[in-house]
């Protein structure tokens, strides 16, 4: 196994509580108590708490993103890649200070461990267009 950073150790755990959350409906400081006390990997725990909580902050702006870029209603998306794709996205419009490449890698790596065989090609084409979009300097468009 490739060594993974506490940061990709905290993605990694951003899509499992974000995957828990869609599925359970529970309290998001619940799930992320939960998450926090795991004391199986070593996680960047500040980074964790921030991105789950706001992902589920900016959950509305986050779906209409994603909307027009996949070919079902987001509510239609398995949860892994829902949550994964909330990942890359909120990552994508709110951590400019993560190259784009680096967003869209991180999620594709989690989408091909955790999601539905083949799932990584959705978010990999829906990522790639909101890059387009919302890092265009960068992407140099």
């Amino acid at each position: 196994m490739a060594f993974k950073t506490s940061k990709q150790r905290a993605r990694e755990r951003v899509v499992q509580a974000l995957y828990q959350y869609l599925l359970s409906g529970a309290e998001v400081a619940e799930i992320e108590q939960e998450f926090l006390n795991r004391k199986d990997v070593k996680i960047s725990k500040a980074f964790f708490s921030n991105l789950f909580v706001n992902i589920l902050k900016n959950r509305s702006e986050l779906d209409k993103l994603i909307a027009p870029t996949i070919s079902r209603a987001t509510d239609k998306l398995g949860y892994v890649e829902h949550a994964a794709l909330y990942l890359g996205v909120y990552e994508l419009k709110f951590s400019p200070e993560v190259p784009y490449k680096v967003v869209i890698n991180e999620a594709l790596e989690i989408a091909k461990n955790y999601g539905a065989d083949g799932s990584y090609k959705l978010i990999n084409t829906s990522l790639d267009q909101l890059a387009k979009g919302l890092r265009a300097a960068e992407v140099g468009l």
